[in-house]
């Protein structure tokens, strides 16, 4: 029999989810109205071929780890580590991440230290912001809360209880998160800081699904770019969407590389950044003295810039046609790239906006005039509660799983600045046609 694993994954999510409802009718006090909670499930298989589901939440839910239903957790601590000085602290730690220890399909055995030891540290916020000397290292211990979410309690019990796992899912229940913009019913992969490394290890020879809401957007050919004006100094593109800017993490080909393969060019360095799923007019330096000037309009706010935008509003549309949205942010260190808002550490984040249009099936077609480049500040903007509050259409990862796209509906429309050698006026606009 072969098994439809996205669907039984699917299924077993709703299942948990109808479960978390009626938990939080029947406990009206219950943490999951105020602030919401990671749940997640693991569809498996047992030795006789019987499909097995394990379900979990991320760390404790209302105060403690045990609720019927859901898997223990990996291990129980009573009391966090408080030690009287930083050193007796993280001797602390040191012990109690010991404790933490998965065991693969393989047999090998490894705590949270050996797990992590290869890793680049991660440093919580308060440790990022006390740090008096930019010089000094911390230790290169695991991030607080490693363990304690659902993919490693999942994996973990299943084959500890010597099960095959099949498919797994994370999603959010209850009230939305408004400082890392989680929305309910919306299935998220797991987090790159806390959890990959843990997975790394765990998933040796096992072939699991892991499903997501941001099913794959249409790729461009990045072959398609148009040139839309080109110097000794610099050039202005239209990138398209699903294009690198820049090479990332992967061997996926960047504009720049292109570029620079196919024309020759010695340099050839992106002044500001698109994200790979945003389009429109990215303007490229081919000298490095090209891009230091450029680097310091955008840094002294001397570059227009305009964007189009589809949004999608949950329900009636109750903002301002007009307005300036201020939320400071600041990556999320433990899950990558995604950005959070955070009014004590995170770094100004202003964007003016200007309803254009609202359409007969709810979206909204609205421009955006970016003063600050933050990462993801568009999106962000859009989709927090306190700024727009409707994520932009197709967005992977701010948006809501009932808004699937093939592209993310964002695009660069319009670019005016000083030629840094001519100082003529420069000016772009290409319409997104949204």
């Amino acid at each position: 029999m072969i098994l439809d694993k996205t669907l039984l994954a699917q299924q077993a999510a709703q299942a948990t989810i109808t479960t978390a409802h009626a938990y939080m009718r029947a406990h009206p006090d219950s943490e999951l109205h105020r602030q919401g909670k990671m749940f997640g499930i693991l569809v498996c298989t047992d030795r006789q071929g019987t499909v097995v589901n394990l379900q979990a939440f991320s760390a404790m839910l209302d105060g403690t780890y045990h609720h019927k239903g859901f898997v223990p957790p990996v291990y129980e601590m009573t009391t966090p580590p408080v030690g009287s000085s930083r050193e007796e602290s993280q001797r602390l730690q040191r012990l109690l991440f010991a404790s933490y220890r998965f065991t693969n399909i393989h047999g090998e055995s490894r705590n949270l230290l050996e797990i992590f030891a290869q890793e680049k540290p991660i440093l919580s916020l308060e440790e990022w912001f006390s740090k008096k000397d930019p010089k000094h290292h911390f230790s290169s211990l695991p991030p607080a809360g490693a363990g304690e979410c659902c993919a490693p309690k999942l994996l973990k019990y299943a084959i500890d209880h010597h099960l095959q796992p099949l498919a797994l899912a994370e999603f959010w229940v209850g009230a939305p998160s408004g400082t890392e913009l989680r929305q309910e019913g919306v299935f998220y992969p797991p987090c790159s800081g806390k959890c990959i490394p843990i997975l790394k290890h765990m998933l040796k020879g096992v072939d699991l699904l892991i499903l997501r809401s941001d099913g794959p957007h249409r790729q461009a050919d990045i072959r398609s770019v148009d040139i839309l004006h080109e110097d000794e100094w610099l050039m202005v593109i239209n990138k398209p969407a699903g294009v690198l800017s820049v090479p990332g993490k992967t061997d996926e080909p960047s504009i720049t590389q292109f570029l620079c393969i196919h024309n020759h060019y010695a340099y050839l360095q992106p002044v500001h950044r698109l994200d790979q799923d945003t389009s429109g007019i990215l303007v490229l330096a081919k000298t490095p003295d090209t891009y230091k000037t450029l680097q310091a309009y955008f840094q002294r706010r001397d570059i227009l810039k305009h964007y189009e935008a589809i949004l999608v509003p949950d329900g009636e549309w109750h903002k301002a046609d007009e307005g300036t949205i201020s939320l400071p942010l600041l990556p999320n260190p433990y899950d990558r790239p995604r950005q959070m808002v955070n009014h004590e550490h995170g770094k100004p984040a202003i964007t003016t906006y200007r309803i254009r249009e609202i359409r007969s099936n709810g979206n909204v077609l609205v421009d955006f005039y970016p003063k600050t480049g933050r990462t993801h500040q568009l999106r962000v903007h859009a989709a927090h509660p306190d700024g727009l509050n409707a994520p932009i259409l197709g967005d992977r990862l701010y948006g809501r799983h009932d808004m699937k796209a093939n592209r993310l509906y964002l695009h660069a429309t319009e670019i005016s600045f000083v030629h840094p050698a001519t100082k003529k006026e420069m000016h772009f606009c290409i319409p997104s046609c949204f």
